[in-house]
């Protein structure tokens, strides 16, 4: 219900109350600085407060959300869009124009023109790409050398997301190009999310003038890649060439800024994050062997001993377990934003027209009161017995509702499949130098993950 909603005469201003303000703000900063400092302790501990409290993030008064139940009532209504200062970060990479920025008609009908892609009828036939890339992990790595799991994690994602999606003959070299601008354009606009100063990320500081080269090149790389498929003249059934053949509302053809914020929506963060959960994959196979060593009786007792493939996922339960509770407590996407379109009421708490929302998937997911041992590695808890007592919306890594990533079938086909395919070959080892801390920025991964493959 809203308030706008209701006859003047019944007005419910006088039953909702006024959210309280966390405390351990500070003079200019706020909160900003608590969610600099540590953002994932500050953001966990908001429960205690309330189940709405208010924030500052420099001059801004934003509210956070911390319980699953709100979370899912605030990601289902119309009283709320994609905006606040996730998003208005995100824009300088993402643009104002690609699906996911973009609201109303215009979002409508942007997924109307990327969803076929993405069927689980259509899934099926990203299959042997997946499989390929997966197994060439297995192939590259060799047994005793030091991963860098990060640049190998981007790579796969990048090239299974270019490979399905753009099919074009890129990989490798831009894979590298953007796994190193990506790293420097998501730091830097974590910072001006939380950190809200305005013109001065504009003055040709050392730190602003790496973010503003990085961000430079990730648009020229998806103009390369949009140049190449115009200049081919090839027409492949893939998601590039459903925008390049897309209409607006008027029947004409959508204009070159929106291919290009479509692009650059479908590559880069899709990639950031399915790499982010690949590392974390990755760390638990070696923190936690003995579910790595039941992964491989899993696909062995699936497969018989050849080479898992696509067609094995759906029978993969355990792995898929595996993959669920890892991203449980190590997701991603650890914080979202929404912003209030008319004044409207959450929870029985007053939501005026045009606040920022803002909650964490990471607190979310492990919160004591929603998990049993929240803070450990148990991928059981996904059985059909256990997971029932798990309260809806505690656990929504790919969002609900309207905004809900249009690619999560995808996404878990192919977490699945690596993480079947490199726990069937290698066991994992910790090796010196590695730094598995939690690497906080637009989303969460290890700082910097290096791993020994042992071969089985």
């Amino acid at each position: 219900m809203t308030v706008e909603s209701v006859q003047p005469e019944a007005s419910l201003a006088p039953e909702l109350r006024e959210p309280s303000r966390a405390g351990g703000g500070v003079p200019f900063l706020g909160h900003g600085w608590k969610l600099v400092r540590d953002p994932l302790e500050f953001m966990s501990r908001l429960r205690d407060d309330g189940d709405v409290v208010r924030l500052k993030l420099g001059p801004k008064t934003v509210y956070a959300v911390t319980t699953p139940e709100l979370t899912g009532a605030l990601a289902l209504s119309n009283d709320f869009i994609i905006a606040g200062p996730l998003w208005e970060s995100l824009e300088g990479l993402l643009g104002k124009e690609g699906v996911a920025t973009a609201n109303g008609p215009v979002h409508r009908r942007q997924r109307r023109t990327i969803q076929p892609a993405f069927r689980l009828d259509a899934i099926p036939a990203y299959g042997p790409i997946m499989e390929e890339e997966a197994h060439a992990l297995t192939e590259r790595w060799k047994p005793g050398e030091t991963i860098d799991c990060t640049s190998e994690s981007f790579r796969v994602a990048v090239r299974v997301a270019a490979r399905c999606l753009l099919r074009g003959d890129y990989m490798d070299e831009r894979a590298e190009r953007l796994c190193v601008a990506l790293a420097t354009v998501f730091r830097g606009m974590y910072r001006r999310m939380v950190v809200p100063l305005g013109p001065l990320y504009r003055l040709p500081l050392p730190a602003n003038r790496e973010f503003n080269r990085a961000l430079a090149d990730l648009h020229l790389l998806v103009d390369e890649i949009v140049a190449e498929r115009r200049a081919s003249g090839q027409k492949p059934d893939d998601l590039l060439t459903a925008l390049l053949e897309a209409k607006d509302d008027n029947g004409d053809p959508i204009g070159e800024q929106e291919i290009h914020d479509q692009v650059v929506a479908i590559l880069t963060p899709g990639s950031e994050t399915v790499a982010s959960t690949i590392m974390w994959l990755l760390h638990m196979l070696a923190e936690h062997p003995e579910h790595a060593d039941k992964v491989c009786e899993e696909v062995e007792a699936v497969t018989g001993g050849r080479p898992v493939a696509f067609q094995d996922v759906r029978n993969l339960r355990h792995t898929n377990n595996v993959v669920v509770e890892a991203m449980r407590l190590r997701p991603a996407v650890w914080i979202l934003t929404r912003r209030a379109v008319r004044e409207t009421e959450l929870g029985g708490y007053r939501i005026p027209a045009g606040a920022d929302i803002v909650y964490s998937p990471y607190a979310i997911q492990r919160d004591a009161k929603s998990y049993e041992r929240n803070l450990e590695f148990d991928p059981d808890r996904w059985l059909p017995d256990r997971v029932k007592d798990i309260p809806k919306h505690a656990m929504s890594p790919f969002s609900t509702g309207n905004r809900k990533c249009p690619s999560d079938h995808f996404s878990m086909a192919q977490l699945t499949l690596i993480t079947a395919a490199l726990a069937t070959v290698y066991r994992f080892e910790q090796v010196a130098g590695s730094n598995a801390a939690t690497r906080v920025g637009i989303t969460l991964r290890p700082h910097d993950l290096r791993l020994r493959p042992v071969r089985r």
